[in-house]
Protein backbone atom coordinates (compact mmCIF):
# COMPACT_ATOMS: atom_id res chain seq x y z
CA UNK A 1 0.00 0.00 0.00
CA UNK A 2 2.75 2.37 -1.06
CA UNK A 3 4.12 4.13 2.06
CA UNK A 4 0.99 4.17 4.24
CA UNK A 5 1.74 3.18 7.84
CA UNK A 6 -0.89 2.88 10.56
CA UNK A 7 -0.67 3.12 14.34
CA UNK A 8 -3.66 1.84 16.30
CA UNK A 9 -4.35 3.09 19.82
CA UNK A 10 -6.84 1.13 21.95
CA UNK A 11 -8.18 3.85 24.22
CA UNK A 12 -7.84 3.60 28.02
CA UNK A 13 -6.75 0.29 29.63
CA UNK A 14 -5.58 -1.19 32.94
CA UNK A 15 -6.55 1.02 35.86
CA UNK A 16 -8.34 3.38 33.45
CA UNK A 17 -11.58 1.67 32.36
CA UNK A 18 -12.86 4.65 30.38
CA UNK A 19 -16.63 5.00 30.25
CA UNK A 20 -18.73 2.20 31.77
CA UNK A 21 -22.28 1.23 30.82
CA UNK A 22 -25.08 0.65 33.32
CA UNK A 23 -24.67 -3.08 32.65
CA UNK A 24 -20.96 -2.96 33.49
CA UNK A 25 -19.48 -2.99 29.97
CA UNK A 26 -16.16 -1.09 30.02
CA UNK A 27 -14.86 1.14 27.26
CA UNK A 28 -11.32 -0.24 27.59
CA UNK A 29 -12.52 -3.76 26.72
CA UNK A 30 -14.47 -2.64 23.66
CA UNK A 31 -11.61 -0.52 22.33
CA UNK A 32 -9.17 -3.43 22.74
CA UNK A 33 -11.54 -5.79 20.91
CA UNK A 34 -12.00 -3.25 18.11
CA UNK A 35 -8.28 -2.49 17.87
CA UNK A 36 -7.18 -6.14 17.75
CA UNK A 37 -9.56 -6.84 14.88
CA UNK A 38 -8.43 -3.64 13.13
CA UNK A 39 -4.80 -4.82 13.38
CA UNK A 40 -5.72 -8.05 11.59
CA UNK A 41 -7.61 -6.23 8.83
CA UNK A 42 -4.77 -3.83 8.02
CA UNK A 43 -2.36 -6.77 7.99
CA UNK A 44 -4.61 -8.63 5.53
CA UNK A 45 -4.46 -5.61 3.23
CA UNK A 46 -0.67 -5.47 3.40
CA UNK A 47 -0.46 -2.20 5.32
CA UNK A 48 2.38 -1.82 7.89
CA UNK A 49 0.53 -1.47 11.18
CA UNK A 50 1.38 -1.31 14.90
CA UNK A 51 -1.00 -1.78 17.84
CA UNK A 52 0.38 0.10 20.85
CA UNK A 53 -1.84 -1.60 23.46
CA UNK A 54 -2.50 -5.29 22.87
CA UNK A 55 -3.36 -6.20 26.47
CA UNK A 56 -5.24 -4.73 29.40
CA UNK A 57 -2.43 -2.48 30.63
CA UNK A 58 -2.26 1.00 32.08
CA UNK A 59 -0.50 3.47 29.78
CA UNK A 60 0.10 7.10 30.71
CA UNK A 61 -0.58 9.78 28.06
CA UNK A 62 3.17 10.40 27.73
CA UNK A 63 3.94 6.72 27.21
CA UNK A 64 1.05 6.38 24.77
CA UNK A 65 2.41 9.22 22.63
CA UNK A 66 5.96 7.82 22.85
CA UNK A 67 4.74 4.47 21.54
CA UNK A 68 2.90 6.17 18.68
CA UNK A 69 6.00 8.08 17.56
CA UNK A 70 8.29 5.08 18.11
CA UNK A 71 6.27 2.97 15.66
CA UNK A 72 7.12 4.79 12.41
CA UNK A 73 8.32 8.25 13.47
CA UNK A 74 6.77 11.64 12.83
CA UNK A 75 6.18 11.46 9.10
CA UNK A 76 3.28 12.33 6.78
CA UNK A 77 2.64 8.71 5.76
CA UNK A 78 1.54 7.77 9.28
CA UNK A 79 -2.16 7.61 10.18
CA UNK A 80 -2.91 7.24 13.90
CA UNK A 81 -6.29 5.76 14.81
CA UNK A 82 -7.29 6.16 18.45
CA UNK A 83 -10.36 3.99 19.11
CA UNK A 84 -12.91 5.11 21.72
CA UNK A 85 -16.51 4.69 22.80
CA UNK A 86 -18.46 7.84 23.64
CA UNK A 87 -20.57 8.65 26.71
CA UNK A 88 -23.21 11.37 26.90
CA UNK A 89 -23.07 11.63 30.69
CA UNK A 90 -25.77 12.04 33.28
CA UNK A 91 -28.85 14.00 32.39
CA UNK A 92 -28.58 13.29 28.66
CA UNK A 93 -30.78 10.55 27.24
CA UNK A 94 -30.52 8.64 23.99
CA UNK A 95 -27.39 10.12 22.39
CA UNK A 96 -26.25 7.78 19.61
CA UNK A 97 -23.94 7.51 16.64
CA UNK A 98 -20.33 7.91 15.60
CA UNK A 99 -18.05 10.94 15.75
CA UNK A 100 -14.56 11.52 14.37
CA UNK A 101 -12.22 14.18 15.76
CA UNK A 102 -9.21 15.28 13.70
CA UNK A 103 -6.15 17.42 14.44
CA UNK A 104 -5.89 21.16 13.81
CA UNK A 105 -2.97 20.53 11.45
CA UNK A 106 -5.08 18.36 9.11
CA UNK A 107 -7.91 18.91 6.66
CA UNK A 108 -11.19 17.07 7.14
CA UNK A 109 -10.79 14.52 4.33
CA UNK A 110 -9.77 11.54 6.46
CA UNK A 111 -12.29 12.25 9.23
CA UNK A 112 -15.10 12.81 6.74
CA UNK A 113 -14.29 9.61 4.86
CA UNK A 114 -14.20 7.57 8.08
CA UNK A 115 -17.52 8.96 9.29
CA UNK A 116 -19.14 8.42 5.89
CA UNK A 117 -17.86 4.85 5.81
CA UNK A 118 -19.30 4.19 9.28
CA UNK A 119 -22.61 5.58 8.05
CA UNK A 120 -22.48 3.24 5.07
CA UNK A 121 -21.85 0.37 7.49
CA UNK A 122 -25.11 1.17 9.29
CA UNK A 123 -24.06 3.41 12.19
CA UNK A 124 -25.69 6.78 12.68
CA UNK A 125 -23.34 9.62 11.72
CA UNK A 126 -23.10 12.51 14.18
CA UNK A 127 -20.22 14.77 13.16
CA UNK A 128 -16.54 15.11 12.36
CA UNK A 129 -14.79 18.04 13.95
CA UNK A 130 -11.74 19.61 15.58
CA UNK A 131 -11.48 20.65 19.22
CA UNK A 132 -9.22 23.36 20.62
CA UNK A 133 -7.58 23.66 24.04
CA UNK A 134 -9.49 26.41 25.92
CA UNK A 135 -6.32 27.76 27.57
CA UNK A 136 -4.51 27.99 24.21
CA UNK A 137 -6.78 27.81 21.18
CA UNK A 138 -3.81 27.38 18.85
CA UNK A 139 -3.44 23.85 20.27
CA UNK A 140 -5.53 20.70 20.06
CA UNK A 141 -7.66 19.73 23.05
CA UNK A 142 -6.70 16.03 22.97
CA UNK A 143 -3.11 14.95 23.64
CA UNK A 144 -3.35 12.32 20.90
CA UNK A 145 -3.67 15.19 18.41
CA UNK A 146 -1.51 17.71 20.23
CA UNK A 147 1.58 15.65 21.04
CA UNK A 148 1.94 13.16 18.19
CA UNK A 149 4.36 15.25 16.16
CA UNK A 150 3.58 17.72 13.42
CA UNK A 151 3.35 15.42 10.40
CA UNK A 152 1.32 12.38 11.47
CA UNK A 153 -2.42 12.27 10.84
CA UNK A 154 -4.21 11.31 14.07
CA UNK A 155 -7.95 10.74 14.36
CA UNK A 156 -10.04 9.80 17.36
CA UNK A 157 -12.92 7.53 16.34
CA UNK A 158 -15.91 7.38 18.69
CA UNK A 159 -17.97 4.39 17.49
CA UNK A 160 -21.11 5.16 19.49
CA UNK A 161 -22.42 5.75 23.03
CA UNK A 162 -21.77 3.20 25.75
CA UNK A 163 -24.50 4.71 27.96
CA UNK A 164 -27.16 4.16 25.29
CA UNK A 165 -28.12 0.44 25.43
CA UNK A 166 -29.27 0.46 21.81
CA UNK A 167 -26.06 2.03 20.56
CA UNK A 168 -23.95 -0.25 22.75
CA UNK A 169 -25.68 -3.31 21.30
CA UNK A 170 -25.01 -2.04 17.78
CA UNK A 171 -21.30 -1.69 18.54
CA UNK A 172 -21.08 -5.13 20.13
CA UNK A 173 -22.95 -6.80 17.27
CA UNK A 174 -21.49 -4.86 14.34
CA UNK A 175 -17.98 -3.82 15.39
CA UNK A 176 -16.34 -5.91 12.66
CA UNK A 177 -18.38 -4.16 9.96
CA UNK A 178 -17.51 -0.80 11.52
CA UNK A 179 -13.79 -1.65 11.62
CA UNK A 180 -13.82 -2.87 8.02
CA UNK A 181 -15.40 0.45 7.06
CA UNK A 182 -12.72 2.47 8.89
CA UNK A 183 -9.89 0.43 7.35
CA UNK A 184 -11.30 0.87 3.86
CA UNK A 185 -11.78 4.60 4.44
CA UNK A 186 -8.18 5.10 5.60
CA UNK A 187 -6.83 3.29 2.54
CA UNK A 188 -9.18 5.16 0.19
CA UNK A 189 -8.15 8.52 1.65
CA UNK A 190 -4.46 7.68 1.36
CA UNK A 191 -5.05 6.86 -2.31
CA UNK A 192 -6.76 10.20 -2.85
CA UNK A 193 -10.33 8.90 -3.06
CA UNK A 194 -13.56 10.06 -1.47
CA UNK A 195 -15.79 7.50 0.17
CA UNK A 196 -19.20 7.62 -1.54
CA UNK A 197 -22.18 7.74 0.76
CA UNK A 198 -24.69 4.99 0.06
CA UNK A 199 -27.43 7.17 1.52
CA UNK A 200 -26.03 10.62 0.77
CA UNK A 201 -29.45 11.99 -0.19
CA UNK A 202 -30.55 11.50 3.42
CA UNK A 203 -27.69 13.38 5.08
CA UNK A 204 -26.48 16.96 5.16
CA UNK A 205 -23.06 18.06 6.44
CA UNK A 206 -23.25 21.40 8.26
CA UNK A 207 -20.92 24.02 6.83
CA UNK A 208 -19.92 27.51 7.88
CA UNK A 209 -22.86 29.94 7.78
CA UNK A 210 -25.55 27.27 8.04
CA UNK A 211 -28.52 27.55 10.37
CA UNK A 212 -31.39 25.19 11.15
CA UNK A 213 -33.76 27.56 9.36
CA UNK A 214 -31.62 27.65 6.23
CA UNK A 215 -31.25 23.87 6.05
CA UNK A 216 -34.90 23.20 6.86
CA UNK A 217 -35.97 25.67 4.18
CA UNK A 218 -33.67 23.98 1.66
CA UNK A 219 -35.40 20.65 2.24
CA UNK A 220 -38.94 22.00 2.47
CA UNK A 221 -39.52 21.18 6.15
CA UNK A 222 -39.91 23.19 9.36
CA UNK A 223 -37.14 23.80 11.89
CA UNK A 224 -39.05 21.71 14.43
CA UNK A 225 -39.31 18.81 11.98
CA UNK A 226 -35.57 18.99 11.33
CA UNK A 227 -34.82 19.10 15.06
CA UNK A 228 -37.12 16.15 15.73
CA UNK A 229 -35.51 14.11 12.94
CA UNK A 230 -32.12 14.61 14.60
CA UNK A 231 -33.06 14.61 18.27
CA UNK A 232 -31.84 18.20 18.68
CA UNK A 233 -32.79 20.13 21.80
CA UNK A 234 -31.21 23.45 20.79
CA UNK A 235 -30.65 25.51 17.64
CA UNK A 236 -26.86 25.25 17.88
CA UNK A 237 -24.97 23.61 15.01
CA UNK A 238 -21.29 22.86 14.49
CA UNK A 239 -19.36 22.68 11.23
CA UNK A 240 -19.04 19.05 10.16
CA UNK A 241 -22.17 17.97 12.03
CA UNK A 242 -24.20 15.36 10.14
CA UNK A 243 -27.95 15.91 9.95
CA UNK A 244 -30.61 13.55 8.69
CA UNK A 245 -32.74 15.26 6.06
CA UNK A 246 -35.62 14.21 3.78
CA UNK A 247 -34.68 12.55 0.51
CA UNK A 248 -34.93 15.04 -2.33
CA UNK A 249 -36.89 13.85 -5.33
CA UNK A 250 -35.58 15.24 -8.60
CA UNK A 251 -38.77 14.15 -10.29
CA UNK A 252 -40.09 17.45 -8.92
CA UNK A 253 -37.65 19.41 -11.10
CA UNK A 254 -39.36 21.85 -13.39
CA UNK A 255 -38.38 22.16 -17.03
CA UNK A 256 -36.09 25.03 -16.11
CA UNK A 257 -34.58 23.90 -12.80
CA UNK A 258 -32.59 21.01 -11.37
CA UNK A 259 -32.17 20.01 -7.70
CA UNK A 260 -28.61 18.95 -6.87
CA UNK A 261 -28.29 15.45 -5.41
CA UNK A 262 -25.43 13.42 -3.95
CA UNK A 263 -22.68 12.71 -6.51
CA UNK A 264 -23.57 15.60 -8.82
CA UNK A 265 -21.02 17.96 -10.34
CA UNK A 266 -21.35 21.02 -12.55
CA UNK A 267 -19.85 19.07 -15.45
CA UNK A 268 -22.31 16.18 -15.02
CA UNK A 269 -25.36 18.47 -14.83
CA UNK A 270 -24.20 20.70 -17.68
CA UNK A 271 -23.56 17.66 -19.87
CA UNK A 272 -26.99 16.24 -19.02
CA UNK A 273 -28.73 19.39 -20.22
CA UNK A 274 -26.57 20.25 -23.23
CA UNK A 275 -24.79 23.17 -21.58
CA UNK A 276 -21.17 24.02 -20.90
CA UNK A 277 -19.98 24.41 -17.32
CA UNK A 278 -19.41 28.11 -17.99
CA UNK A 279 -22.99 28.52 -19.23
CA UNK A 280 -24.38 26.71 -16.20
CA UNK A 281 -22.29 28.82 -13.81
CA UNK A 282 -23.27 32.08 -15.50
CA UNK A 283 -26.91 31.03 -15.63
CA UNK A 284 -26.81 30.62 -11.84
CA UNK A 285 -24.33 33.40 -10.97
CA UNK A 286 -21.90 30.83 -9.53
CA UNK A 287 -18.34 31.88 -8.74
CA UNK A 288 -17.04 28.42 -7.80
CA UNK A 289 -17.59 24.80 -8.81
CA UNK A 290 -18.91 23.83 -5.36
CA UNK A 291 -22.45 22.47 -5.10
CA UNK A 292 -24.56 21.44 -2.12
CA UNK A 293 -27.23 18.76 -1.98
CA UNK A 294 -30.64 20.36 -2.42
CA UNK A 295 -29.32 23.41 -4.29
CA UNK A 296 -31.69 24.52 -7.07
CA UNK A 297 -30.04 25.31 -10.40
CA UNK A 298 -31.46 26.94 -13.50
CA UNK A 299 -30.75 24.59 -16.41
CA UNK A 300 -32.84 25.92 -19.29
CA UNK A 301 -31.64 28.44 -21.85
CA UNK A 302 -35.12 29.90 -21.99
CA UNK A 303 -37.19 31.09 -19.09
CA UNK A 304 -40.35 31.59 -21.13
CA UNK A 305 -41.28 32.89 -24.59
CA UNK A 306 -40.61 36.46 -23.45
CA UNK A 307 -37.03 35.91 -22.36
CA UNK A 308 -33.81 34.50 -23.74
CA UNK A 309 -30.69 33.41 -21.85
CA UNK A 310 -27.44 34.19 -23.65
CA UNK A 311 -25.26 31.18 -24.43
CA UNK A 312 -21.77 30.73 -25.88
CA UNK A 313 -21.47 32.08 -29.43
CA UNK A 314 -24.46 34.42 -29.19
CA UNK A 315 -24.41 38.00 -30.43
CA UNK A 316 -27.01 40.74 -30.46
CA UNK A 317 -27.29 40.30 -34.20
CA UNK A 318 -28.08 36.57 -34.23
CA UNK A 319 -30.53 36.89 -31.30
CA UNK A 320 -32.30 39.84 -32.96
CA UNK A 321 -32.40 37.89 -36.22
CA UNK A 322 -34.03 34.90 -34.49
CA UNK A 323 -36.87 37.11 -33.29
CA UNK A 324 -37.26 39.16 -36.46
CA UNK A 325 -36.21 42.48 -34.94
CA UNK A 326 -33.26 44.82 -35.36
CA UNK A 327 -30.26 45.01 -33.06
CA UNK A 328 -31.31 48.52 -32.01
CA UNK A 329 -34.82 47.28 -31.10
CA UNK A 330 -33.31 44.46 -29.01
CA UNK A 331 -30.95 46.90 -27.25
CA UNK A 332 -33.80 49.31 -26.60
CA UNK A 333 -35.99 46.55 -25.11
CA UNK A 334 -33.22 45.67 -22.67
CA UNK A 335 -31.76 49.10 -21.93
CA UNK A 336 -28.39 48.10 -23.41
CA UNK A 337 -25.81 50.77 -24.21
CA UNK A 338 -23.22 48.44 -25.77
CA UNK A 339 -23.12 45.32 -27.92
CA UNK A 340 -21.38 43.26 -25.24
CA UNK A 341 -23.15 40.17 -23.91
CA UNK A 342 -22.24 37.66 -21.20
CA UNK A 343 -23.12 33.99 -21.04
CA UNK A 344 -26.17 33.50 -18.81
CA UNK A 345 -27.44 37.05 -19.34
CA UNK A 346 -31.25 37.19 -19.56
CA UNK A 347 -32.70 39.28 -22.38
CA UNK A 348 -36.26 40.38 -23.04
CA UNK A 349 -37.42 39.29 -26.48
CA UNK A 350 -40.66 39.72 -28.44
CA UNK A 351 -43.46 37.34 -27.50
CA UNK A 352 -44.59 35.44 -30.52
CA UNK A 353 -47.36 32.89 -30.70
CA UNK A 354 -45.71 31.57 -33.85
CA UNK A 355 -42.39 30.59 -32.28
CA UNK A 356 -41.32 28.14 -29.60
CA UNK A 357 -38.03 27.93 -27.66
CA UNK A 358 -36.88 24.36 -27.05
CA UNK A 359 -36.58 23.37 -23.38
CA UNK A 360 -35.00 20.40 -21.65
CA UNK A 361 -37.00 17.21 -22.34
CA UNK A 362 -38.64 18.52 -25.52
CA UNK A 363 -38.91 16.46 -28.69
CA UNK A 364 -40.36 17.22 -32.11
CA UNK A 365 -43.20 14.84 -31.34
CA UNK A 366 -44.10 16.49 -28.01
CA UNK A 367 -43.98 20.00 -29.52
CA UNK A 368 -45.98 18.99 -32.60
CA UNK A 369 -48.57 17.27 -30.42
CA UNK A 370 -48.82 20.32 -28.15
CA UNK A 371 -49.52 22.68 -31.05
CA UNK A 372 -51.79 20.40 -33.10
CA UNK A 373 -49.43 19.75 -35.96
CA UNK A 374 -47.31 16.87 -37.25
CA UNK A 375 -43.61 16.21 -36.89
CA UNK A 376 -43.16 16.40 -40.67
CA UNK A 377 -44.95 19.76 -40.86
CA UNK A 378 -42.84 21.10 -38.01
CA UNK A 379 -39.64 19.89 -39.70
CA UNK A 380 -40.74 21.42 -43.01
CA UNK A 381 -41.56 24.78 -41.40
CA UNK A 382 -38.10 24.93 -39.86
CA UNK A 383 -36.00 23.36 -42.60
CA UNK A 384 -35.00 20.48 -40.31
CA UNK A 385 -33.43 17.35 -41.77
CA UNK A 386 -33.23 15.40 -38.49
CA UNK A 387 -35.21 15.01 -35.29
CA UNK A 388 -32.38 16.41 -33.14
CA UNK A 389 -33.15 19.52 -31.10
CA UNK A 390 -31.02 21.77 -28.89
CA UNK A 391 -32.08 23.58 -25.74
CA UNK A 392 -32.72 27.24 -26.66
CA UNK A 393 -33.41 26.48 -30.33
CA UNK A 394 -36.19 28.66 -31.86
CA UNK A 395 -38.84 26.80 -33.82
CA UNK A 396 -41.46 28.32 -36.12
CA UNK A 397 -44.98 27.07 -35.42
CA UNK A 398 -47.94 26.80 -37.82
Amino acid sequence: MNNLQVVIDAGHGGSDPGAVSSSGVREKDLTLMISQYMLEEFQKRGVPVTLIRGTDETISPTERVNRVLAAYGDNPNVVVISNHINAAGSGIQGAEGAEVIYALRDNSNLASNILTALGNAGQKMRKFYQRRLPSDTSKDYYFMHRNTGSNTHPVIVEYGFIDNPTDLAKIQNNYKEYVDAVVDAVIATYEGETVPSLSGDNYYIVKSGDSLWKIANQYGITVNELKNMNGLTSDNLSVGQILEVPTLDNSSNSDDTYIVKSGDSLWKIANQYGLTVAELKNLNNLTSDNLSIGQVLKISNSLDNNTYVVKAGDSLWNIANKYGITVNELKSMNGLTSDNLSIGQVLKVPNSNNTYIVKSGDSLWSIANRYGTTVNELKSLNGLTSNTLMIGQILNLP
